[in-house]
Formats: structure tokens, sequence, C-alpha cells
């Protein structure tokens, strides 16, 4: 198999597919033409290219429907849609059907060629970290509405250099979210640098973000580069930066500003381009009335704001991520995988996971060393998974009422208040009566409301308990 990166081009206009073959050719990489998707298509049954370029206004099938082909076939090629201006606002919505890119016309032949070289090298990456057994898989999973709008915020920014802010419980996978957003950056062939501001010592995370000169304090042997030196021209990850210290928020500050900062020790500015992704899973707002985080940093790091939902919220995905954790626990341990059975399934989609896919991921994890058998049984699970419904105690009943409200939203059906207010206006007054062995003037009394108002809702709801005991 050849090294060469390897491109289709489809488009109907010949001259824009001899300026393509002619200006990727000159770069090195092997093109292949097709005038029409349906040629394309018809080609992909024998071969498949590193990745794919193509117009979307065609005789015949257009770009965004090939593209939903080639998304429900071909999940792991890079597509770059072509576009003309008029065009552009279809393309981007269209965005979370799979593009990679776009390219609007007319362009530059040098941002082609790396936007090409960018794509073939995501095409590889995806081989590499494809286990070749099984089937590939997104870098984010997730079908869920919620997860939906993660995707689509992606790719609106998919052109951007613009900081980022990103909410979430712990666990939930924001990391994976900053490196998708570099992934489909402008700046994707320059260093990803991530750093958890909480896990790093207070009195060593200026050093470890600005760099020291040598000498610069006790043990500074030799000078050295900070993450922002590090990731100079790409993008720099701050988890957790809610923690950060009251001092280096002032300090980040003013690189924002200014884009330069001093090393520790140092008396000469040192200047990067850096893009800016922070994430916490503490809310900030309430920091900054605190006054534990500055509103002039809140202000300069919240331009654009993703949250991740926490996995209570996208229970609808935990079957697909079971499946995928359960396929790379085998593949990393070389053992068979695990098969759970339909009833342990659902139990762990009605789990409240307060420490998310990470732990979901985890289990998969121990599942895989301590489960006996191929199949996952129930009595496989770890205690603490048993022990909400064995414990007695009732869950939060607001956390219930979420998940049920969602599950019949999910079901398509609506007025739910319709049917949710009276059922839980009959299980209050049913629990006040029976408290008070039926006598109406106590349980209104329960229920901080008068014995008519009581009378009134028992003969609107057409309930039984309606006579006091004598």
């Amino acid at each position: 198999m050849s090294n060469r990166e390897h491109i289709w081009v489809i488009d109907d206009d010949r001259s824009i597919r001899w300026v393509l073959e002619r200006t990727l050719s000159r770069a090195g990489i092997e093109v292949t033409s097709f005038a029409s998707a349906a040629e394309a298509l018809q080609a992909l049954e024998q071969d498949v290219p590193d990745a794919l370029m193509t117009d979307i206004r065609m005789p015949g099938m257009d770009g965004l429907e090939m593209l939903g082909r080639l998304q429900r076939d071909h999940p792991e090629l890079p597509v770059i849609i072509m576009t003309a201006h008029s065009d552009l606002e279809s393309a981007v919505s269209a965005y979370q059907g799979g593009a990679f890119e776009y390219l609007p016309k007319p362009f530059d032949v040098d941002d082609a060629v790396s936007l090409v070289h960018r794509a073939c090298q995501l095409r590889r990456e995806r081989g590499r970290e494809a286990p070749q057994d099984t089937e590939k898989t997104p870098e984010i999973i997730g079908e869920a509405p919620a997860m939906q709008e993660v995707f689509r915020a992606i790719g609106r920014l998919s052109r951007s250099n613009i900081t980022v802010l990103i909410n979430g419980e712990s666990g939930t996978g924001k990391e994976l979210v900053a490196h998708a957003l570099h992934r489909h950056s402008p700046r994707a062939h320059m260093p990803f640098i991530a750093l958890n501001t909480a896990a790093i010592p207070k009195d060593l995370l200026e050093s470890e973000l600005f760099g020291h000169e040598k000498g610069a304090f006790t043990g500074a042997q030799s000078a050295r580069r900070g993450r922002f030196e590090q990731a100079d021209g790409g993008t720099l990850f701050l988890d957790e930066i809610g923690d950060m210290p009251a001092e280096l928020q002032t300090r980040l500050l003013r690189v924002l500003a200014d884009g330069e900062f001093y090393r520790v020790g140092g008396h000469l500015p040192v200047k990067v381009d850096v893009r800016i992704i922070a994430a916490t899973h503490q809310n900030l707002e309430s920091r900054v009335k605190d006054g534990l985080f500055r509103e002039d940093l809140f202000h300069r790091l919240n331009v654009i704001r993703i949250h991740v939902p926490s996995l209570r919220e996208r229970r609808q995905d935990i079957p697909l991520l079971l499946n995928h954790f359960l396929g790379l626990a085998a593949a990393e341990l070389n053992v068979e995988r695990k098969a759970p059975l339909p009833e342990v399934q659902e139990y762990l989609s009605t789990l409240d996971w307060p420490g998310n896919v990470r732990q979901l991921e985890n289990l998969c994890r121990w599942l895989t060393v301590m489960a006996s058998g191929r199949e996952i049984h129930m009595n496989d699970l770890p205690a603490e998974l048993h022990e909400r419904s064995s414990s007695g105690e009732i869950s939060d009943w607001e956390d219930g009422l979420a998940q049920w409200a969602e599950q019949e939203l999910a079901r398509g059906n609506s007025a739910l208040l319709e049917q949710a207010t009276p059922a839980f206006e009959r299980i209050m007054i049913r629990a006040a009566m029976k408290k008070t062995g039926g006598r109406r003037q106590d349980a209104a009394r329960l229920l901080g409301w008068g014995r008519n108002t009581l009378t009134r809702k028992i003969n609107e709801l057409h309930m039984d308990e309606g006579q006091d005991t004598p």
C-alpha cells in the first residue's frame, strides 16, 4: 500500500477538477476525480480514499445527499464540502451530517492543500486508533439530544479560534470535547496541551503555566518552557479553571489581553499565539459573586459556552457507551468481549451515575476482569450498584420526576402537566390522609391547605378517601 495521501474529488465542473488535480498532485497527493456522486459511490465498492472532496450542487445526487450516504456506510472517511458562498449557510447547518470541513468557492489553492492534508491525517489517525476487528466509532459517542447540541456547537466552531468555556460535571468528557474542538479547528496541525489546574500544587502552578528561568528558585537547574510556550500556535486546555488561585487568575487575564507574559524569574516578555479552551465542573457565576473568581477573567473565558450533559441527562446513550467500553476493555486486556444480559443493560440505564461516563468506563474494565462467564448477569455487578435497589431509602423524587418527564418526551408524549399534576396531588393527599387516619382537618393542615380546599380537591380528583373517621 502506498504511503501517498489519496484524495477523491467530485465536481461536475471540469475546470474545478482540473485545478484541484494539478494543485494537489504538485503537493504530492494522489488525486482521483469524478464528475458525479453516483460514479464515486460505485467506485467506493472497490476502494476507499484517505479523504473526499465534493461539491454541493451537482446534477443527480447532490453533495449533501452523498454526505449522508457516506456517514452511513463509511463514517471514518473525512468529507470536505466545496460550496459557493450562497450555499454556505445550508452547508454549515448540515455539519451534523458529518462534514469534516468546508471549502468556500472561489478558494485559495494553498488553503485547499492544507485542508486536504489535515483530512488525510485524521483518516489515518482513525485507522490507527480503531482495532482492526471492531467497528469504527466516532470520537465522541452520543445519540441523545443533549449530545447532539454538543456536536452542533463543535461544528459551528470548526473554522474558529475563539475562546470556549466547557462546563459539566466531573467525568462527563469535557477533555474529549476540547480535543474535538482542537481537531476540527484551523490549529489542528499544531500542539494541543492540557493542564488540570486543580491537580498542580499552588506554588508550582505558575511555573507550570509560564515556565521559569534558570536559578529562578531552589531546584530550577535550567530554564524551562511552560505550557503556554508549548502550546504556541495551538490550543491550551485549562481544566478545572474554577480552582485557579487568585494571583494566577490575574496573570492569566494579562496573557489573554496582551498575548505575552514573563517566565518566573524572567525579565523579557514572551509572546505567544494560543487558543484557550477552559473547563470547570463549578458554577463560575456563583464563584464570581462569592469573590473567588475574577469577573473580568470570567467574561474573557465565557465567550462561547458548551455544556456537556451528565450521564443521567443522556440515559439513552448508556447501552452505546456500555458496548463501546466493553469492547475497549476486551482489546486492552486481550480477552473475549463480555456481553451484558438485557436486564443488566436495562438496570444500568436507570442508575444515576454520579461519576458519569468515567464511572461507566471503569465499571466495564472491572466487569471484563471479574465477570466469570462471557455473559454479564445481575449478580456480576459490584455490590455498590445494588445498594440503590436494596437500601429501602427513597432516592431524590425530583430526579425521579425528571427521568419520567424525559422518558415521556422521548416517547413523543405531550401535555405532561395534565397527567403529572393530578397524579402528584393524589399521592400527596393519600399520604396525608393515611398519616391522619382519614381526618380531613388534620390532613389539610399537613398539606398546608384549608379543609374546604382539601374537600374540593378530593371531589375534583374523584378520590375515594372522602370520609372522616368517626
